[in-house]
């Protein structure tokens, strides 16, 4: 089991679970973050840290957020568009910097304005 983060995640990007996270497993997308179920140790730092509550321990997904976990996995295991391969376990966020893409579903997402206003 990993964590999850959810659609309150999309266009505000606050990234204060980042700075929690021992294991440096929450990678940046365009729109949302991700977190890599493969290198996440359930440890559950960035859940509390999280000023947004899009974060949540997979098995407690609320019926409306579920398919964030399968969409979490994919940002990692499919290809992203413009991407030839799959991301992977790339063994840590900050080396890699943010992606500038996102998944589908995230992509598809309605643009929610200007992301400082939800500070």
């Amino acid at each position: 089991m990993a964590y999850v983060i959810g659609v309150e995640c999309v266009d505000v990007l606050d990234k204060s679970c980042v700075q929690e996270c021992p294991v440096d497993c929450i990678y940046g997308g365009a729109r949302a973050m991700y977190i890599n179920p493969d290198e996440c140790v359930d440890c559950g730092a960035c859940k509390p840290a999280c000023r947004m509550d899009a974060i949540y321990w997979e098995g407690d997904l609320p019926d409306n957020q579920l398919a964030h976990r399968d969409d979490n996995a994919a940002f990692f295991h499919r290809p992203l568009p413009g991407r030839d391969r799959a991301l992977g376990s790339p063994g840590g966020a900050a080396a890699l910097g943010p992606l500038g893409v996102d998944t589908p579903l995230v992509a598809a997402l309605p643009e929610r304005g200007n992301p400082s206003d939800a500070h």
